[in-house]
């Protein structure tokens, strides 16, 4: 890439793009541009040497005027604040696009999981939980998981606000394991929106889904279930990278089998049914009907933009495209299904388990994943006609636009508090 955006910058962006279209006083959009609060703080835990690591971490809590802070916890040595302030923000707008009663917040720790042993992670995890004991609850901030993270430091989150508080409360966190109060179907809820949003996304622009082809770029939890369900329904998936390369087959490849050989060997690179080796940006570019880029955010900035061939692109990511390539795009008519519609699965499913936990009565994965295509298609036909009643280009700010006017409408009715 030759441009590196700031994705705070990038968030704000997008809404003052979506407040043209509104009729919302300009004081109002300057409050939805920024966190109510950030955390941050510095971790330190004894390594398994018996020598001292220190790490930086952050909870941002944007906005809880239509409920409880919501948002994951990541782990990357890229993690910064301005990240997580517009993560947090990206996950306010989300949780209203898809009409669920929560905000948005984020968190993440500045750290390579990779470099720290089970023992170590769990002494960080535990600490950062203990850190966050006074912001967290079901009723105030609900974490869950998210890059480099999942059911296992969910689930030691739990347990350590559970024993310091002396109460049982599961809802206090999702993305649990099902045997600490998970919910059936969460594993799969972000690949799943996203191509319950792709095959929306073909069936309003007259595609055939069944055929396509598709590129799917990151190729962890997101990006090979998408590939798989995208499969399932009848299209082709023919490259797809991670970290360490990508692959492509002329005729297509099992997106199962190939994620088993990642499991074996640490990379999908070197699968016995791709016909060559290529490049992550190669996958980006490639000329597909269907391109899910399922890594980190700023994968596409303006420059790349110009050489997409895509005709469609779910976003599986958080900030995929950098405001310059999505100009580029919308110039080029490619339809972007943007983050906050597409890979709401993930939220959505969590609301579910949030909503189970609070119940103690829990749901089979059929009603789980049933309640999440109501959602998901319900977010999608209010995006295209806000689309078509404002004569909006770009599907991103008419999610916005949607998304914005909910978050406003909450704050109105509720006033100001001196």
């Amino acid at each position: 890439m030759s441009e590196s955006a700031n994705p705070f910058e990038s968030l704000q962006s997008q809404i003052d793009d979506a407040a043209g279209y509104l009729d919302i006083d300009d004081d109002v959009i300057e409050r939805l541009k920024h966190p109510e609060r950030v955390l941050e703080t510095n971790l330190t835990i004894e390594r398994d040497d018996g020598s001292l690591a220190r790490v930086t971490a952050f909870r941002s809590q944007f906005n809880g005027d239509r409920g409880p802070y919501k948002g994951g916890i990541r782990y990357h040595p890229q993690v910064t604040r301005d990240e997580v302030k517009a993560l947090s923000g990206w996950m306010t707008y989300k949780t209203a696009i898809v009409d669920i009663p929560l905000g948005g917040g984020k968190g993440g720790i500045v750290i390579d999981p990779s470099e720290y042993s089970e023992g170590e992670l769990e002494r960080i995890t535990r600490s950062f939980a203990k850190e966050l004991r006074p912001i967290i609850g079901e009723d105030l901030d609900i974490p869950a998981p998210d890059v480099n993270t999942g059911q296992r430091e969910m689930n030691w989150i739990k347990d350590t606000y559970e024993t310091l508080e002396n109460t049982t409360e599961p809802g206090v966190i999702t993305g649990k394991h099902l045997a600490s109060g998970g919910s059936e179907g969460r594993v799969e809820a972000t690949g799943r929106s996203t191509v319950i949003a792709a095959r929306e996304a073909f069936e309003y622009l007259g595609k055939d889904l069944e055929g396509a082809t598709v590129a799917v770029q990151g190729y962890g939890n997101a990006g090979w279930i998408a590939a798989k369900l995208i499969d399932e329904m009848g299209a082709t998936v023919v490259a797809a990278s991670d970290s360490s390369g990508g692959i492509y087959a002329t005729d297509g490849f099992d997106p199962v089998a190939a994620k088993d050989h990642k499991n074996e060997t640490g990379s999908i690179v070197g699968y016995e049914e791709a016909d060559e080796e290529i490049t992550n940006e190669d996958v980006l570019t490639m000329d597909v009907d269907l391109l899910i880029p399922a890594a980190l955010e700023n994968a596409i900035d303006g420059d790349l933009a110009a050489d997409v061939s895509a005709d469609v692109i779910s976003e599986a990511a958080n900030g995929p495209l950098t405001p310059e390539a999505d100009r580029v795009l919308e110039d080029e008519d490619v339809f972007v299904i943007p983050d906050i519609l597409a890979n709401a699965g993930g939220v959505t499913v969590s609301y579910f388990e949030w909503v189970q936990n609070r119940q103690r009565f829990y749901w089979s994965e059929e009603k789980v994943n049933g309640e999440l295509e109501d959602h998901i298609v319900d977010a999608f036909d209010a995006l295209v006609d806000t689309l078509e009643a404002h004569d909006i280009d770009n599907p991103r700010t008419a999610a916005y636009v949607v998304a914005i006017q909910r978050v406003a409408d909450a704050f109105d009715e509720a006033g100001t508090f001196p």
